[in-house]
């Protein structure tokens, strides 16, 4: 199964290892990234593997929600099969 993650909000250092880092400890494998900066706005999107979450999916939302707001970010997380469902047309 794969979810997204999506990250906004000024650009500072580190804003991919904290979100990394989220994920490793809690067994979500990023399998894809893609990422740039507008002038001073970072944005990113990432695709992940959550097949050896070792969390409850909604913890793991929390916790990446929580992230976001700590270091002055939106952070949001769903699962592939909602944000499929939301871009259908």
């Amino acid at each position: 199964m794969k979810a997204i993650i999506s990250v906004t909000g000024k650009d500072s250092m580190g804003i991919i290892a904290k979100v990394a880092s989220a994920c490793a400890e809690t067994g979500v494998n990023i399998v894809d990234i893609s990422q740039t900066v507008l002038k001073e706005y970072f944005a990113m999107i990432m695709l992940v593997d959550i097949d050896k979450i070792t969390v409850p999916f909604g913890s793991f939302v929390d916790r990446m929600t929580e992230l976001g707001r700590s270091s002055g970010l939106e952070i949001h997380t769903m699962h592939e099969d909602i944000f499929d469902a939301m871009h259908r047309i």
